[in-house]
């Protein structure tokens, strides 16, 4: 009976260490799949993100995976109405940031957003010309020259949706030789010298260092882009997206906006 009643216990002890470890097994898989650890958000990020935050983006993408250790920020940066369309296409993303609020509405309209989108920064138009400005660019007018090669953003993309209301506020009939997908391919056309001149944002101008020269024109402050930014109801890994999200409306995100040029919502 003695025999009996130990080797009962014995399997009885046996099962609790079985459960104990099956705890354990479970807690680090669930750990895993939600992208957390003990000390931070692990895993893959995928951002989706207007083409001129590329720049700002990437690094404050570098200092949120410097300071997690496993957690690795990808992102997708293009036109925000080519971002807004994958996403209803069903692309899957964390967190989505585009340029204007009418691109952002196609995402939250289609109910793939997490909660309401913040605004987050802002950008102004300003037009962009080879160093040392060779077709001797002075303002919005000379969009107008048929002389000239000229750029702009297409009129579906944030970009060119602002520099539409420019040229008409200043009554100008612009004749662009080419529209671009997105900003950042108006800019390379300027930065290669296929172009005379091209609107793009303020920030890209000044991401463009010494390649470039930009030139300022009246009625800029008045077609400002507001970029909200939010975090998607079907994330992947959902805390990884809010801490990113947490970083750039953080003030450490906000200096990093403000050094690249753009403006305090």
């Amino acid at each position: 009976m003695r025999r009996r009643t130990a080797a009962v216990l014995a399997v009885v002890a046996l099962a609790a260490a079985g459960c104990g470890g099956g705890d354990d097994d479970a807690a680090a898989s669930t750990a895993e799949t939600s992208g957390t650890s003990s000390s931070g958000p692990t895993g893959t990020v995928t951002v989706f993100a207007a083409a001129s935050l590329t720049d700002v983006f990437t690094d404050l993408g570098r200092r949120l995976e410097d300071g997690n250790d496993g957690l690795d920020v990808q992102f997708n940066f293009a036109g925000s109405s080519a971002l807004a369309t994958q996403l209803t296409q069903g692309a899957p993303a964390d967190v989505f940031a585009s340029a204007n609020g009418t691109q952002m509405s196609v995402v939250t309209d289609a109910g793939l957003a997490d909660g309401d989108p913040t605004v987050f920064t802002g950008n102004v138009l300003e037009i962009a010309v080879p160093a040392g400005n060779p077709a001797g660019i002075t303002g919005l007018a000379d969009f107008g020259r048929e002389e000239l090669t000229l750029a702009v953003c297409a009129p579906e993309v944030p970009c060119g949706a602002a520099a539409e209301d420019v040229f008409a506020a200043a009554g100008v009939t612009a004749r662009p030789d080419t529209q671009e997908e997105d900003v950042r391919a108006a800019l390379t056309k300027v930065e290669l010298g296929e172009v005379d001149a091209a609107l793009v944002y303020a920030t890209d101008v000044t991401a463009a260092g010494d390649a470039v020269e930009g030139v300022p024109f009246p009625g800029a402050e008045d077609a400002v882009n507001e970029y909200p930014l939010c975090t998607l109801a079907a994330a992947p890994n959902p805390d990884g997206a809010r801490a990113f999200v947490d970083l750039v409306l953080s003030e450490e995100g906000r200096r990093a906006l403000a050094d690249a040029g753009f403006r305090t919502p």
